[in-house]
């Protein structure tokens, strides 16, 4: 009889800034269940992998779980995988921080486990051939890709089996190739479904090896599965039949099929990640291309051959086609490049104590799922952008503090920080890090506050994604449902049948549950309702000349613009005084057919951590009514809460921050997140009436299609008619008090470092 030896290699992670209350549900209904289910079956062993940022919170909230997997270790029905620490794509990072990362969590491991750490997970198998050089300086000598890897690269069949060795710059590391097949089969169909799968494997390549390598969240955690695994006992029957076939079915670690099976050759895979992945990486109206491409040919008869040479999209191209991932992904490369020339002594280091803290809070800030968006919420979680903030304006404070950057200070400088090729200003002070792009309408696209550890414009744009076209079809279907079934009622009389908003996600006809990838879930009705795009980015400073008499929800549709300011180019100069750092913008416009100029000084200022902005108007056409207005939004101060509210020039609550405000002239506007410990202001000299509204997403998760709140808009605007000699200013002070922050703070304990 023809065997096999079967690796079940288990991925279990949690993002850095996701809800403790999701950690504690996924350790619930999954982690803790399968290894309680796999204590029963001594003869199965699994391999797995716990992200950093996940392993970090078991230690700290369930050490019993740790001692329960470090039994599973001491009698080698467990092998525990590496990788970088707190799971960063390997392709989003600089090469010293992968091999850094590599080496930091298999030290934390092997100290936890006792157990020499030899395998890696490669998150989101995201993959470039010259990350073996690097994995393999870090210790690795195997890990696990996608069959989807090895098929782009000419593989097919029986080829896809055991492993293969590949290469760079001398440095070598194996591959072995995770069956896509099995991903959708476990644990989405019958047990049985699996045993026949790997019979026919067996069959056709007697005696290799065949790996599982996906999520362990899928046994219990993704919706529906709890109770397909473990309630209706899906992974018992699926063990029991394991144990039934063990004559010549062997569960192995990968250590042990590494020892003893000899590689199929050498194989340089190309640069992808699982299919899923490279759909996902593509702009939104060439990933409907390809989906339209598949279901168009994927019955042809040919289709099995010519499938594996359809590829979709390369990994780095999210930061193109999601800015605010760019954004971020920048702003790391700033902390990691002055952390490495801190560390190598090209900067003047006066107090070394917090490089290995800072560290930490970069290699934090690496953490994958925040850079991209797919079949999760990923890059659409405003909490998740948040947490990668935080720990980036943390380790930036810490390395001013390893400069010796004490006391009140204000710097000006420039560069290409967003590398796109054109000069960006940064303005800093002991308070703030604020940054603007005179190349897009002078825009302040990135406000780091210090005391709060908090960008206040880590926003993100309401864009099309290929899903918004199924959330149209589903409320165009429901109508026409519902006029046949009003047209069936009063011709029968029958009762309605409607399910409202959400559509149910199909059972699976073989007694599973259904795949993730498969769901229609709706957590909100009239989702369609919602849909909208934005005309120019979410960003603060945003130059507006409306129609007069133009209202607030016009506006908030995008109407009414007259002028060419809001993505228009600023001419820059920087000026520097005592506690004073200045950005002096100008520009030469148009308001409809009139050429007119605007200057704005924004001037970050070191004695109250305020941002001053002047703003001066001239060659406005005399007698000509204006209605000029300027765009602020504020991110991370959550919409829905009591504790998150808008205030008057009076201090009387107006509303929470989702309310839609059309408010009368006034001086001040403020904005208060108790939770976060931040009261922000806008402060006139010049009366104006205020504009408020939500900005919210309509995105995938694992739970469905939601509405997430993303930002909240703030315009104060101004209506009057041009003087004779076509000057008109005005002053705006944004002041940002983190008193309230800086208190909690005090009271957190001392963070832990990676070395």
């Amino acid at each position: 009889m023809s065997r096999v030896r079967l690796v079940l290699a288990l991925h279990d992670h949690q993002p850095i800034g996701n809800f403790d209350g999701v950690f504690e549900e996924s350790y619930r209904t999954s982690y803790l269940p399968f290894l309680e289910v796999l204590r029963d079956y001594p003869d199965i062993a699994i391999t797995l992998h716990t992200s950093g940022s996940l392993m970090e919170w078991l230690v700290a909230k369930k050490p019993e779980y740790i001692d329960l997997v470090r039994s599973f270790v001491e009698r080698g029905q467990i092998e525990i995988l590496g990788g970088p620490f707190y799971e960063p794509i390997l392709a989003s990072i600089p090469s010293r921080d992968r091999i850094g990362q590599i080496v930091a969590y298999s030290r934390y491991l092997e100290s936890l486990f006792g157990q020499k750490i030899r395998g890696m997970w490669v998150p989101e198998r995201v993959w470039e051939q010259q990350f073996t050089s690097d994995i393999a300086a870090g210790g690795i000598e195997f890990l696990i890709l996608d069959d989807y890897h090895f098929r782009a690269g000419g593989l097919r069949g029986a080829e896809l089996r055991n492993y293969y060795l590949t290469e760079d710059e001398g440095k070598m590391v194996a591959l072995f190739p995770g069956d896509e097949h099995l991903r959708y089969l476990v644990p989405f169909q019958k047990p049985e479904k699996t045993i026949e799968y790997l019979r026919q494997v067996a069959d056709e390549r007697p005696g290799c090896v065949i790996t599982f390598g996906d999520d362990g969240e899928k046994f219990g955690s993704w919706p529906g599965t709890h109770e397909s695994v473990y309630t209706k006992g899906w992974l018992r029957k699926f063990f029991d039949l394991l144990v039934e076939n063990k004559d010549w079915i062997t569960t192995c670690t990968l250590g042990d099929a590494y020892e003893n099976v000899a590689p199929m050759g050498k194989f340089y895979a190309p640069d992808c990640s699982y299919r899923e992945m490279t759909e996902w990486a593509l702009p939104t109206d060439r990933q409907q291309e390809l989906h339209d491409l598949v279901k168009s040919h994927e019955h042809d008869a040919d289709w099995p051959q010519f499938k594996q040479y359809l590829r979709g999209g390369f990994w780095r191209n999210f930061r193109v086609k999601y800015p605010e991932a760019n954004e971020m992904y920048c702003r790391m490369l700033t902390v990691s490049d002055r952390l490495d020339a801190m560390s190598r002594g090209d900067l003047p280091v006066i107090d070394e104590d917090f490089l290995s803290e800072a560290r930490t809070h970069l290699y934090k800030a690496q953490c994958n799922c925040s850079y991209w968006h797919g079949a999760f919420g990923g890059l659409y979680l405003p909490h998740l952008r948040n947490a990668v903030y935080t720990h980036l304006i943390q380790a930036d404070s810490l390395l001013e503090r390893v400069a010796g950057k004490t006391g009140r200070y204000a710097e000006a400088d420039a560069g290409d920080f967003d590398l796109d090729g054109r000069t960006e200003v940064r303005l800093t002070t002991d308070r703030l890090v604020a940054f603007l792009k005179p190349s897009r309408g002078g825009h302040l696209y990135e406000l780091d506050i210090r005391g709060a550890r908090h960008n206040l414009l880590a926003t993100l744009d309401r864009r099309p994604e290929p899903y918004h076209e199924a959330i149209r079809n589903h409320e165009a279907n429901k109508a026409a449902a519902a006029a046949l079934h009003d047209e069936d009622t009063h011709a029968h009389h029958k009762g309605d049948s409607s399910h409202g908003g959400t559509i149910i996600p199909p059972s699976d006809d073989e007694g599973g549950a259904v795949s993730i990838h498969d769901l229609v879930v709706f957590k909100q009705p009239d989702l369609d309702k919602r849909l909208g795009y934005d005309p120019w980015p979410r960003k603060s400073l945003v130059d507006h000349f409306l129609m007069p008499g133009l209202s607030v929800e016009e506006f908030r549709r995008g109407e009414g613009e007259m002028g060419d300011f809001p993505l228009g180019v600023y001419e820059t100069t920087l000026r520097r005084s005592e506690g004073r750092a200045e950005a002096v913008m100008s520009r030469t416009g148009y308001l409809t057919r009139f050429p007119i100029r605007v200057e704005k000084v924004v001037a970050a200022i070191s004695r109250n951590g305020s941002l001053e902005i002047k703003y001066g108007l001239s060659d406005l056409p005399p007698g000509r009514p204006i209605h000029f207005a300027v765009e602020f939004n504020f991110a991370g101060m959550a919409a829905g809460q009591p504790d998150r509210y808008f205030y008057d020039a009076g201090g009387r609550r107006l509303g929470e921050l989702q309310e839609t405000l059309d408010l009368p002239e006034t001086d001040r506007l403020g904005l208060v997140d108790e939770w976060l410990g931040l009261d922000a202001a806008v402060e006139l000299n010049e009366p104006a009436g205020f504009w408020t509204w939500p900005v919210e997403t309509i995105s995938q998760s694992e739970a469905g299609f939601e509405a997430v709140h993303q930002s909240t808009v703030v315009v104060p605007h101004w209506e009057f008619t041009a003087p004779d000699d076509g000057q008109w200013s005005v002053t705006i002070n944004l002041t940002l008090d983190t008193s309230a922050a800086q208190a909690k703070q005090l009271e957190e304990p001392a963070a832990a470092t990676v070395g």
